[in-house]
């Protein structure tokens, strides 16, 4: 797997093929989309939804998208978030980790959390964190097991969708 950085046009768009990409991405997710909320309809996330989703992120520049790539393919993308809007926080966050639903279980999801782990340890980080929606019991699950700790209960700062905020300590890799 490798992971690539997106990037905006000059323009400030998203090059259509990747779009495209992305759109079949979040749109595999359905049911991870039915309990965010994050789109109207779950069933029917357009491209232009994605692109006004992405250049939201765009606005913060401590944000990286990542795409993650093997043999080619769009597997899942990772938002971080250099430095948190408290600024009593030193930690990096994930804010999306997300893997096509039809390769769900094949170990995507590990090597992607692990990419953006090394990413964050090699830029000197020593932890990491991210928050998990309350409904979203699959997700604690992936996450524990590899694992980071609950840490804090508290609303998401968007929405304010209940959710368990996660940490993990980024200890040298040998």
């Amino acid at each position: 797997m490798i992971l690539e950085q997106l990037r905006l046009t000059p323009d400030h768009g998203f090059p259509a093929p990747i779009l495209t990409e992305l759109t079949a991405l979040y749109a595999s997710n359905r049911d991870f989309h039915a309990l965010s909320g994050d789109f109207p309809d779950p069933n029917d996330i357009r491209p232009e939804q994605v692109a006004t989703a992405l250049a939201d992120e765009f606005v913060n520049p401590d944000v990286e998208v990542l795409l993650a790539r093997s043999e080619g393919r769009l597997v899942g993308i990772a938002v971080t978030l250099g430095r948190h809007p408290d600024p009593s926080d030193p930690d990096p966050w994930i804010g999306l980790l997300m893997v096509d639903a039809g390769l769900h279980g094949q170990g995507h999801g590990r090597r992607l959390a692990t990419l953006v782990e090394d990413r964050f340890r090699a830029a000197g980080r020593g932890a990491v964190r991210l928050a998990v929606l309350d409904n979203n019991p699959a997700a604690l699950a992936f996450w524990t097991a590899l694992g980071y700790e609950v840490i804090d209960r508290r609303t998401d700062l968007r929405l304010g969708r209940p959710c368990s905020v996660l940490r993990k300590e980024l200890t040298r890799r040998v």
